[in-house]
Parts: C-alpha cells; sequence; structure tokens
C-alpha cells in the first residue's frame, strides 16, 4: 500500500478486526469500504468510503457514511452524491451518519426537478435557500432522534456533506453544501486549490436568515454561509439555542480538465497538513482519463503517519 511522508503508519495497511455483531442486529454492520462510480453529461465520478486504520484495528464500524443516487432521466437528471461522519466515541456514529446520508437524498429526491432546473438557470439564491431548509430538516430528524433516544444532541449527530452534480451536457454547474468540517479542492492545470467555504470569506450585504453572500469569484464562483449569529433574548424572552455548525453552500462552474474532490476531514487533514499527499494525487489524477474505481480506491487510500481516520470522498473528473 503506498504511503508519503517521512515513513509508514503505525497501523497495518489492510483490516485487521471486525466489528463486534449482534445477532438481532445485523442490519446495523458497516461494510469496511464502499466504492462506487458514474459517468453522466460531462463528468466521471468516482466515490469511496474506507474505515480508517484505527477504526481497523480496534474493530471499530466505520463512522463515515456515502450514498450516491440518481434522481429523474436524460438530461434532467439529478446526481446526488452525500457524505456524513458520526461523533466520534459515541456508540451510534455510523448509525447518525447513515441516516443523515438518507435523508438527505430523500428530500433532494423528492425536490430534484426544481432543483435541476434552478441549477440550469443558475438561480444560485433559491438554491441555496432551499438546500439549506433540506439540510436543517434532514440534521433536525437527527436531533429528533436523539431526544427519542434520551440522548444530548451531540451523541447522536454527524457532519453532512453533499455535491449535486447535473445530467444535463450544457450544464457546468457543480454544487457543493452541507455542515459540518471537511474538504473541497479543485485540481485545475496540474495544481490544488482549496476552495472550502470559510466564514472568513463572507461579505457583502445580509440576506436575512441566511448569511452574508460573498462576491463572485473570476471564474464565476460564489460562496454563502449562515454564521450562525444569534441576538440576544429580551428581558421575559428564553435564551435561544446555541448556534449550530454554519450552512455551507458553493456553486462553482467547471471548466474541462478540472477535477473537483469533495472529502470528510479524514482525507482533508493529511492533504493540507502533508504536501506530498496532493503532489502524489495531483500526478495520479491529472491525466486525460479518469481512473476506474479500482485504481481510485488505492489512490484514496494513500496512506499518511499520524492520520488513521475514516476517508470518504467524490471526484468528478470533467471531459
Amino acid at each position: 500500500m503506498d504511503y508519503v511522508g517521512s515513513g509508514p503508519p503505525t497501523y497495518d495497511a489492510e483490516p485487521t478486526a471486525l466489528p463486534l455483531a449482534d445477532p438481532d442486529d445485523l442490519d446495523a454492520l458497516v461494510p469496511d469500504t464502499v466504492l462506487d462510480g458514474a459517468r453522466y453529461g460531462a463528468c466521471t465520478l468516482r466515490a469511496v468510503s474506507v474505515c480508517g486504520d484505527s477504526g481497523r484495528y480496534r474493530g471499530e464500524p466505520r463512522r463515515d457514511a456515502l450514498l450516491t443516487a440518481r434522481f429523474g432521466a436524460g438530461e434532467r437528471a439529478l446526481v446526488l452524491v452525500a457524505m456524513a461522519t458520526g461523533a466520534r466515541a459515541t456508540p451510534g456514529a455510523h448509525r447518525a451518519a447513515a441516516e443523515a446520508c438518507r435523508w438527505i437524498a430523500g428530500a433532494v429526491g423528492r425536490s430534484h426537478a426544481r432543483l435541476a432546473e434552478d441549477i440550469r438557470a443558475a438561480r444560485r439564491g433559491d438554491l441555496k435557500a432551499g438546500l439549506h431548509r433540506l439540510t436543517d430538516r434532514s440534521l433536525g430528524r437527527l436531533r429528533a432522534g436523539a431526544a427519542g433516544q434520551g440522548l444530548a444532541p451531540e451523541e447522536y449527530a454527524a457532519t453532512l456533506r453533499c455535491l449535486l452534480l447535473p445530467a444535463d451536457p450544457g450544464c457546468r454547474t457543480r454544487v457543493f453544501f452541507g455542515v459540518g468540517p471537511g474538504g473541497l479542492f479543485r485540481l485545475r492545470d496540474g495544481e490544488w486549490q482549496d476552495i472550502e467555504p470559510r466564514a472568513s470569506e463572507a461579505a457583502g450585504d445580509a440576506v436575512a436568515g441566511f448569511g452574508s453572500p460573498p462576491a463572485e469569484t473570476p471564474e464565476g464562483d460564489r460562496l454563502t454561509m449562515d454564521l450562525g449569529v444569534t441576538t440576544a433574548p429580551g428581558p421575559r424572552e428564553e435564551a435561544p439555542e446555541p448556534p449550530r455548525a454554519p450552512f455551507l453552500f458553493r456553486a462553482s462552474l467547471a471548466r474541462p480538465g478540472d477535477t473537483l474532490l469533495l472529502c470528510t476531514s479524514g482525507l482533508a487533514d493529511p492533504l493540507r497538513g502533508e504536501p506530498g499527499l496532493g503532489a502524489h494525487l495531483g500526478r495520479r489524477w491529472s491525466g486525460r482519463t479518469p481512473p476506474g474505481l479500482a485504481a481510485f480506491l488505492a489512490d484514496a487510500r494513500t496512506r499518511v503517519k499520524g492520520y488513521a481516520d475514516d476517508r470518504t470522498a467524490a471526484a468528478v473528473w470533467e471531459a
């Protein structure tokens, strides 16, 4: 197994122990690795979720979840990639992540025709507002599930990061949205660009309820973010809930030859912390032909000492 950095990681490169199974709850079992792919419109998709080296060693279930789905048919179809990470050191982390992916997929699927039309028509404000609502509802169901189990909200929670890809070959807009840490990167002309939305990038006049949209980039990208700011309560009002993690949104215009990478923290952190990993993946993914599923799995599993969490990634190659 390839590795980059100062030396090989401590853990074995292959799975060691299987997670403990409950004979009365076998639906809770999580496979070590999930691999998927497709080709629609002008893009080729590769997606993978793999258990981290530390989880494999300890026999813990993969806390990351991955879901890929196509809604609709023909050029009006919309492809969704959803990935989530359950809260660390909580017994139901893998369940929370899987439920977050299923709930956002159901919400997007029921609204896919309108979402696809908004993407084609470049109605970014409508897209952002609509996806914010769908995300809030999906994560709200997780909070309700925590209450139903007698758990604190943080004990049954997950990050959620999604990518929408229209099947229309004439539409090059790629939409990212979600809540929680991770990475959004673009490989262009052999160089990686970190295009993850950040609170410090927000600028401009406030949009009621949805944070502040920054200026548009030369590539036609636009970022919007809910900053989670709450006002102080009045003397007879109850104190509001603590601010939740901000809603993240980015609609970017792809160029031929681009590779867009969405990932959870398990891959984003070593990409930002070990330059050798970015250089390695840049060489591997800059070819004219996207890698096959097996090659993409091997690339995404490139090991870095000190980084042993689950990895989930979706990469999109533009023809």
